[in-house]
């Protein structure tokens, strides 16, 4: 799983793009308990939401009639610059040339080759997330895409990616993680997936989608439900992994939630 210190090649960061930053604020408030740190004009109001002081995510208004209410992913990078000529030599494409955010770090944004985006993240005075592995934050990050094995050479050569086929416990299904450079399975991160296996996400195209601790499924997805989200894949046991259910916040970003199980 995601590991605090953050290898380069993990992820580092996720961020919502909304049209209304108060509703959504609200919405995660009342489903992790997150609190909203506004920003001010020099970063545009990109603001950052908090779980008991500790960073687990950025937040931004989108226009509405622009780009979608979507969660993005981004991944840590020793030089976004050198990221961003790797992504270019692979095939991948700029949505945006790097730039350095004051003092937090330098940023870029880019797309696979199947048009699927995701950020890069080089830290400075800002490393990315306070929290990790526990219930209201991040724990894991999947990638939708038409073609696995092409998006896994693309990101083994932009950041070195390992993977690894993960046999689902009674059946016949094998599913792709991915880990840091250099470590082994038990630091994956994430996982690749065909996008025609689970329909609901292949209705969106290619993309990553950021996965929240939580300690119940079910509870969880009532409370999105109550707070005016809705359930956009039904909550399953996956044998050996845990409980998850894909949820929808009222403006339309779609997140998953999982109850690992224990570990050992």
């Amino acid at each position: 799983m995601t590991s605090p210190a953050f290898p380069d090649g993990a992820p580092n960061w996720v961020d919502l793009g909304t049209p209304d930053l108060g509703g959504a604020a609200a919405f995660y408030k009342g489903l992790f308990g997150w609190d909203l740190v506004p920003g001010g004009p020099e970063v545009g109001g990109y603001g950052m939401f908090t779980l008991g002081g500790r960073y687990t995510g950025g937040v931004m208004t989108v226009a509405e009639d622009g780009s979608p209410s979507a969660w993005s992913v981004s991944f840590r990078s020793p030089d976004v610059a050198a990221t961003a000529d790797a992504v270019a030599r692979a095939g991948g494409s700029a949505a945006f040339e790097p730039m350095d955010v004051l003092d937090f770090g330098s940023m870029g944004g880019f797309t696979d080759p199947a048009g699927a985006y995701f950020g890069v993240w080089q830290p400075k005075g800002h490393t990315g997330f306070g929290v990790v592995q526990e219930p209201g934050s991040f724990l894991w990050a999947e990638l939708y895409t038409p073609d696995v094995p092409a998006a896994a050479a693309f990101f083994r050569s932009v950041f070195g990616w390992q993977t690894e086929e993960l046999k689902v416990e009674g059946t016949d299904y094998a599913y792709t993680t991915v880990h840091p450079a250099g470590a082994g399975p038990e630091a994956a991160f994430g996982g690749l997936v065909r996008m025609g296996d689970v329909p609901s996400e292949a209705a969106r195209g290619p993309h990553w989608l950021p996965y929240f601790d939580v300690a119940d499924v079910g509870a969880t997805v009532a409370e999105a439900k109550r707070l005016g989200g809705s359930e956009t894949l039904a909550a399953m046991e996956v044998p050996g992994v845990g409980t998850m259910a894909n949820v929808a916040d009222p403006y339309g970003a779609v997140f998953a939630v999982i109850k690992p199980r224990p570990m050992g």
